[in-house]
């Protein structure tokens, strides 16, 4: 599937959820923030950055693409006018370093500006009294304040339009649908402790979910190109053919793996590069099958064998019995019948779909006597080793 096109319209008004930092923490790993600004939201962001830091030691890119901060209620539009306008302004000065700063949050600021291609702010009017003074409000037009009515039109078309949505990246590489799916795996078991991962923790995740979705990608590509050769609406292919083919496909699927920008280093990506291999030749086995199926000797190859073995059978115990051999005769006689009893099982498993397991057997059966014939033939041609 294509690349992920979305914009997340979200408040952070998260100060009594005991979760709260790790919703926090995850959404702003995957995907655009819109952040209200809260008493904790310093603490939960100086983690945050920390794992942005880490990851640029990785990648050297920007981990992240676009963070909003949207400041409803604001109370001093004479110093900074609602909007982007003034919420740029009141950023600026907010994210403004000053040597009189604690060390602290000086670093926040620094990871802040490294971390995010795009840092923007929209300021917001409060919505009314009788929006907070109402404990049954629901969510009525008419008992919002206009003003903060005519700002949200303002602000919904900005978040929408087509230059604010972007394809979702992460440390430089854009994310699938079935990427994305990883990402989710990766960060849901990190966050199922009770207490908030370390930054290291998040890295380690994102290198393991950034493998785990360019696996993904190159089994993709495999099987779409194997589709194309040899898939349901394709002809019998020779095996050495399709042998051939494969390995040309397999080489492009790994190379597509190598080539995805990937976190944790080559050490780390060694191993998913192992199990990107054994999947694929795994896959390939049940091309080798399902190819083999569309080979109508291969299907014949069953009632072929014992229909030869019937009328050798015949024409032996003839000539034996002829020339008074009855024990000879009586022995092909025997291995004449069964071979008719298994030939009319066959037919009927076959028919009826029942009995498969027995079905294989037989199919087995035939399967080496045609080989041990086959072989047979070849090495009377070749004749001896030697000569």
């Amino acid at each position: 599937m294509g690349p992920i096109r979305r914009v997340v319209l979200r408040l952070h008004l998260l100060d009594r959820s005991p979760d709260s930092p790790k919703v926090f923490l995850n959404s702003d790993v995957l995907k655009l923030q819109i952040n209200s600004c809260t008493s904790r939201f310093c603490f939960w962001f100086q983690l945050f950055t920390e794992y942005g830091r880490l990851a640029m030691e990785e990648t050297f890119l920007k981990p992240f693409q676009s963070m909003i901060f949207l400041v409803r209620d604001w109370s001093f539009p004479y110093e900074f006018p609602y909007g982007l306008e003034g919420g740029t302004k009141f950023l600026e000065k907010r994210l403004k370093i000053s040597e009189n700063q604690h060390e602290e949050l000086q670093n926040v600021r620094k990871h802040i500006h490294s971390c995010f291609t795009n840092i923007s702010c929209f300021l917001m009017p409060h919505p009314g009294l009788k929006v907070a003074t109402n404990p049954h409000f629901d969510g009525r037009m008419k008992e919002i304040d206009g003003e903060f009515i005519n700002h949200l039109k303002v602000l919904v078309p900005w978040l929408l339009s087509p230059g604010n949505i972007d394809v979702k990246e992460i440390n430089g590489s854009r994310i699938t649908c079935r990427g994305l799916l990883e990402y989710f795996k990766a960060y849901i078991k990190i966050y199922q402790g009770e207490e908030l991962p370390h930054p290291k923790s998040m890295l380690q995740a994102t290198a393991e979910a950034n493998n785990l979705a360019a696996v993904a990608a190159a089994k993709d590509l495999y099987n779409k190109k194997m589709e194309q050769v040899c898939g349901g609406d394709r002809p019998f292919m020779a095996p050495s053919e399709l042998q051939a083919r494969h390995a040309g496909v397999r080489e492009e699927a790994l190379q597509l793996f190598r080539g995805v920008k990937k976190m944790g280093g080559e050490d780390f990506s060694r191993r998913y590069l192992q199990q990107l291999e054994g999947e694929i030749d795994d896959v390939f086995v049940q091309y080798i099958k399902h190819n083999d199926s569309k080979n109508i000797f291969h299907a014949a190859r069953t009632p072929a064998t014992l229909f030869v073995v019937i009328f050798v059978m015949y024409v032996a115990a003839g000539i034996t019995g002829f020339v008074g051999v009855d024990i000879i005769a009586s022995l092909c006689n025997m291995i004449l019948g069964l071979a008719l009893i298994t030939l009319c099982t066959w037919a009927y498993i076959r028919y009826s779909g029942e009995y498969r397991e027995l079905g294989a057997v037989i199919d087995q059966v035939a399967g080496a006597l045609w080989d041990q014939v086959r072989l047979g033939h070849t090495w009377g041609q070749a004749g001896p080793p030697g000569l």
